[in-house]
């Protein structure tokens, strides 16, 4: 199964260290690793910056591409009026089809916020208790997944956050 999670961490730098964990994880065998990308938003900037993983060659364009989109509505477009309106709505349309809703949308422009970061991970054939050891006692919180309740559940008490 492909998961999609969002984690965000509460300085700016929390998870450009995540991803290194993460990597570090794929090359265990872990996890998979289809992309990932980080958001790190530094005090005082005017907005984020984005880093993108292209693990996958092959499929990087289609991920780039996705997550420009993605992260250009987030964070590019007017915060406030009918641009910001339009522009979520139709990022929710389009992002629908991978199992991300509109108000996921709005709740990720919501939580990520100057002085936080946040690690956007697309992954496959986890071990979710395994994955949870490598990342237990870093501070982060879920704040959004495609796993199910009791896969999410499982994650978090793995990472001793449940």
């Amino acid at each position: 199964m492909t998961a999609f999670t969002v984690w965000k961490f509460d300085d700016a730098k929390g998870a450009g260290h995540a991803a290194v964990m993460l990597r570090e994880a794929a090359n265990d065998g872990v996890v998979k690793i289809v992309d990932h990308a980080v958001v790190s938003w530094p005090v005082g900037a005017k907005k984020p910056t984005v880093e993108q993983g292209h693990e996958e060659a092959i499929r990087g364009a289609g991920w780039g591409a996705f997550w420009g989109l993605l992260f250009g509505a987030l964070f590019m477009v007017p915060l406030l009026g009918a641009a910001a309106g339009a522009a979520m709505a139709g990022l929710g349309h389009m992002t629908q089809g991978v199992g991300i809703s509109k108000e996921q949308l709005e709740q990720l422009r919501s939580e990520i916020t100057e002085g936080t970061s946040a690690l956007f991970a697309v992954t496959e054939e986890g071990n979710l208790d395994r994955l949870g050891e490598r990342f237990r006692g870093v501070h982060s919180r879920l704040i959004d997944t495609n796993l199910t309740p009791a896969e999410r559940e499982m994650l978090l008490e793995a990472m001793g956050q449940s």
